[in-house]
């Protein structure tokens, strides 16, 4: 066994553990940005989906996007993995699985933000079962594991499309499925303000995320050799920090407030759009690609929030609006010494291929997640008599109605006892 091999794999094995460590800081970041009679309810079922998704992935979801056999939508192979050696990968076989386990359990607790404080924990365990099945799979095989997009030569070096579009496209399909939480709305279409109940939670989970994501993005390099992926990681980090900035400053100037909700997300949004092109643009461009995240997550939400599409957590503009960004930013900034996939982008002379590449592939895992995400909930909708939890249990908060306790038994109790003497 080779010195480099065993390298390949402490590092990804690293990585494994850093993106696992990201569900961490979802549960802050969910869990802060919701309100407090929530906070237990969020933590909880993040770790049954977590739990959850691996089990489906080991059973099918690898095999579907890696298996041999492949036709146009799929793997047919590696199902029910048991730790045997794959060719064509120069670490341990077993540790790229997890590495690949990890990526499926993000884009799961992604899409599963677009259901906070009104979801059924029925629906949580339905959707988790059939979308890392059924949806990121297939994404996933058609973009790295050999599929047709990766025929045409389409840039995600980390996911960009593969998992931060698919979950938000599925959170998306939630959105509308479970309309909007009680309150949300005036009558006359007016938006109210629902805060978030711990905004040091919120920053504690981006924080979290941020060291993540370098297991995320240059753990994704998969290898020691050359260390390429030191150079991924300062593009992530420059990125994440061009994000936070620019939406401080858009906020700054358009509200005449530096809104920290904002600047959390420009955070977010920055790393997300990195995550496709990370390995494929030099630092400068990560710099522009993480600024323009920023601006943007700040129009998105607004954008979000007037046609009524009520986004608790902001998986739509985070990762929604920002992925495609990151997607088609390659068409823009890849160069020709590092676009070791597909072409250079119109910047450096490669014309217009590439881009009308990753547009074609926005467009197309976007409809696909979408469409399946949407059908899934409409079938569960009507099998399971409904997606959202009562009126009475949505006012009381899932923590009671949903697990029978509290997330913070000493504030509601004490409220209660108040009630009743």
């Amino acid at each position: 066994m080779d010195t480099i091999f065993l390298m390949n794999s402490l590092w990804v094995m690293v990585g494994a553990v850093l993106v696992i460590l990201m569900i961490g800081g979802f549960i802050l970041l969910e869990a802060g940005s919701t309100r407090m009679k929530n906070a237990g309810h969020i933590a909880g079922k993040t770790i049954f989906t977590f739990g959850l998704a691996s089990l489906v992935f080991w059973a099918v979801g690898f095999g579907f996007i890696f298996g041999d056999n492949a036709n146009f939508f799929v793997g047919l192979s590696h199902f029910f993995y048991s730790g045997y050696e794959i060719e064509g990968i120069n670490l341990s076989s077993s540790v790229f699985f997890l590495f690949q386990l990890a990526f499926a359990g993000i884009a799961i607790t992604i899409a599963l933000g677009g259901f906070a404080e009104r979801a059924k924990l029925s629906v949580y365990l339905v959707f988790t079962i059939l979308f890392s099945a059924l949806v990121y799979p297939v994404v996933a095989h058609w973009i790295w594991g050999g599929g047709w997009l990766a025929e045409h030569g389409k840039q995600d070096f980390a996911g960009s499309t593969v998992v931060h579009l698919t979950g938000a496209m599925a959170a998306l399909a939630a959105t509308l499925l479970l309309k909007p939480r009680i309150g949300k709305y005036n009558k006359d279409g007016s938006a109210n303000n629902i805060y978030g109940h711990n905004q040091v939670y919120t920053s504690l989970g981006v924080l979290i995320l941020w060291i993540g994501w370098f297991g995320f993005n240059a753990g994704s390099t998969v290898s020691v050799d050359g260390g390429f992926f030191g150079f991924v990681a300062l593009n992530t980090n420059l990125a994440a920090g061009a994000g936070a900035v620019a939406a401080l400053l858009i906020s700054w100037v358009v509200m005449g407030k530096s809104d920290v909700t904002t600047l959390l997300n420009g955070a977010l949004a920055g790393l997300v759009a990195i995550t496709a092109s990370c390995a494929f643009v030099d630092t400068w461009a990560a710099v522009v690609i993480g600024f323009v995240a920023g601006m943007l997550v700040f129009y998105s939400a607004r954008f979000f929030e007037k046609r009524k599409i009520d986004d608790p957590i902001y998986a739509l503009s985070v990762h929604g609006a920002a992925g495609v960004w990151g997607t088609i930013s390659t068409g823009f900034f890849a160069t020709p010494e590092l676009a070791t996939v597909g072409l250079p982008g119109l910047f450096y002379g490669g014309g217009l291929t590439q881009l009308g590449v990753q547009l074609m592939g926005v467009a197309v895992s976007g409809a696909y997640a979408f469409a399946v995400s949407f059908a899934i909930l409409f079938v569960a909708k009507k099998a399971m008599k409904g997606l959202r939890v009562t009126e009475e249990e949505e006012i009381m908060g899932l923590d009671m109605s949903e697990h029978g306790s509290y997330g913070y038994p000493e504030v509601f109790m004490a409220k209660e006892n108040k009630l009743t003497s």
